[in-house]
């Protein structure tokens, strides 16, 4: 999953996006609303977490949301802020938030929220996936293969995950890289390919698909 933080103070968006990423979710941070609207054109995201007051002003958080829900994304939105206040509550969910969480929050909450929200915002996305004898549970983040969990590790999980959201459609290295790992290597590195032929040797041969010269694809069909 692909998340966008959208925090001015250096200070609560650091340690936020530090302890996502280590859960192995790919994450992209804005510092403005202005900067958040270049991203949210430009990538997919499955949740967007946006402070309230940004340097464009004291609710441009709101503004910015109700801006993004009029240009037609759906994707669900998590306000967080330091009001607690039920009408700034109300403010925010009539903006097109989907959820609110006062600060100062645990980073685990924040993690949980977004789950919950993903899991209710894209209906297309199931609780967990099911192929021949595997079993993927995309709420728990654990697979198993014939009845027996394997342990894998963030990245390796992220990367299972984005291939078997959408079984059958081919990704392209440089789309998993930017997709897994932010972007952060390069479309010649070979981290793709270590990181299937770990899952490879954890699940099987069967459960990432090689197409030569394009990418690779999570097999679609029983």
């Amino acid at each position: 999953m692909r998340f966008l933080v959208v925090e001015d103070e250096l200070e609560i968006r650091r340690p936020l996006v530090a302890n996502l990423r280590e859960a192995g979710y790919a994450v992209d941070e804005a510092a403005s609303a202005d900067e958040a609207r270049a991203l949210a054109d430009s990538f997919p995201f499955d949740a967007l977490m946006v402070d309230v007051g940004l340097p464009e002003g004291a609710q441009a958080g709101f503004e910015l949301v109700r801006d993004l829900r009029a240009a037609g994304l759906a994707t669900p939105v998590l306000f967080l802020t330091a009001r607690d206040g039920v009408d700034d509550r109300i403010t925010g969910l009539d903006a097109g938030g989907d959820d609110y969480l006062v600060k100062p929050f645990h980073l685990g909450e924040v993690q949980a929220r977004l789950r919950a929200l993903v899991r209710r915002g894209r209906a297309e996305v199931q609780s967990e996936r099911t192929w021949r004898d595997l079993r993927l549970d995309w709420t728990a983040r654990t697979v198993s293969r014939e009845g027996v969990r394997v342990a894998l590790t963030a990245k390796e999980f992220s990367l299972l995950e984005v291939l078997a959201s959408h079984p059958g459609r081919v990704y392209t290295r440089e789309e998993l890289i930017d997709r897994v790992w932010d972007g952060r290597f390069d479309a010649e590195s070979n981290v793709v390919d270590t990181y299937v032929r770990n899952l490879r040797r954890k699940l099987g041969d069967d459960v990432v698909q090689t197409m030569r010269g394009i990418g690779y694809a999570f097999p679609d069909g029983e």
